[in-house]
């Protein structure tokens, strides 16, 4: 049996981690929620997700902060953080890369594809 992939979904708006959760789990993943810095640096104290979706306009401490302090936590640099933003500016990709990000996937999810992006993001 395999084990069950776990991401962590980082975002502020209730209405978007419920439309991802379902349909990440729909895709058979653990989705685990936090909806500030803080809760997901508590989270990550727990848990070490395969993968983290990172919203990036966040109130207190943005998604580019944030991912800066997991990047330099130790045993947490390989792990997949990935923009998950309605940052669709020119621009907006390179900067969320540019913060430590390694994918980039705008917002609204298209709920057909959300699912291959993931597993190509775990893939990498």
């Amino acid at each position: 049996m395999s084990e069950i992939t776990t991401i962590l979904y980082v975002e502020d708006n209730k209405d978007n981690r419920t439309l991802v959760r379902r349909v990440l789990m729909a895709e058979g993943y653990n989705v685990l929620e936090a909806v500030n810095a803080t809760e997901a640096l508590k989270t990550l104290e727990e848990t070490v997700p395969d993968l983290i979706l990172m919203d990036i306009n966040m109130p207190d401490v943005d998604g580019f902060t944030l991912t800066a302090q997991i990047k330099i936590k130790p045993g947490f640099e390989k792990i997949p953080i990935i923009a998950l933003t309605a940052n669709v500016m020119r621009g907006d990709r390179e900067k969320s890369l540019d913060a430590g990000c390694d994918g980039y996937i705008q917002k609204p999810i298209d709920i057909d594809t959300i699912g291959n992006q993931i597993e190509h993001y775990l893939r990498s």
